[in-house]
C-alpha cells in the first residue's frame, strides 16, 4: 500500500515541508521546501500564522497527501521563544485537520533516532542521512530536511502502529476527563 506523507517542521519565521511516498520499506523523494513569513514584519504575529496556515493548506492542495507528521514542540531556554513556536505548531496543525488529514506527531528526539541513529545528532547529520535515504542528488535545506525526516520517521512507525491496531484493538478511553485544560 502506497502512503503519500507530509512532514512539517514548525517555525514562526520558516516553516518546513516535506512529502514522500512510502510503499513498503521504499521511500520515493516527492518535493520539499519552505514556507517562509519574512516578507511580514516580525510584530505582525496573526499575519504570520496565516502565511503558515495558507502555506500549508496550498502544500496539501498541490501534493495532496494522505497523513501528516508534525514536530513536537520542546520547551526553550526563552519562554518567549516557546510560545511563538507553538502558536506556529498551531496555525499548521490547525492547516491539516481542517483539510481532514490524519496527524501523527513525533519530538525531534525521535526524528533524530529514525534518521541518524541517536537523537543527538545535529541538523547537518540529518541533511546528509535524508539525503541518502531518498537518494536525493544534493542536501536539502536544514528545514525541508527536518520535515522530510518527519515523513521518513512516520514512515517507518506507521507500519508498526498499522500491525498493533491489526493484533489487538485498543479500547477507548471511558475515563479521560478534563481538568484546567489538561486531559487524565
Amino acid at each position: 500500500m502506497t502512503m503519500r506523507i507530509l512532514g512539517i517542521d514548525p517555525g514562526l519565521r520558516t516553516t518546513g515541508f516535506g512529502v514522500i511516498e512510502s510503499e513498503g520499506s521504499k521511500l520515493h523523494y516527492v518535493a520539499s521546501g519552505t514556507i517562509k513569513t519574512d516578507a511580514v514584519d516580525i510584530g505582525q504575529l496573526p499575519l504570520r500564522l496565516k502565511i503558515i496556515f495558507d502555506g500549508v493548506r496550498e502544500v496539501v492542495a498541490r501534493y495532496q497527501p494522505t497523513c501528516a507528521s508534525v514536530e513536537i514542540v520542546f520547551v526553550n531556554v526563552n519562554p518567549q521563544s516557546t510560545l511563538l513556536l507553538g502558536q506556529a505548531r498551531g496555525a499548521a496543525l490547525t492547516a491539516l485537520v481542517s483539510l481532514d488529514l490524519l496527524v501523527s506527531e513525533y519530538t525531534a528526539l525521535q526524528m533524530k533516532k529514525a534518521i541518524v541513529g541517536h537523537g543527538a545528532a545535529k541538523k547537518e547529520q540529518v541533511q546528509e542521512m535524508v539525503m541518502r535515504l531518498l537518494a536525493l542528488p544534493g542536501l536539502p535545506g536544514k528545514d525541508a530536511a527536518d520535515a522530510l525526516g518527519l515523513a521518513i520517521c512516520h514512515a517507518h512507525a506507521a507500519g508498526s502502529f498499522a500491525a498493533i491496531a491489526r493484533s489487538a484493538p485498543l479500547a477507548q478511553r471511558s475515563h479521560g476527563q478534563f481538568k484546567k485544560g489538561r486531559s487524565y
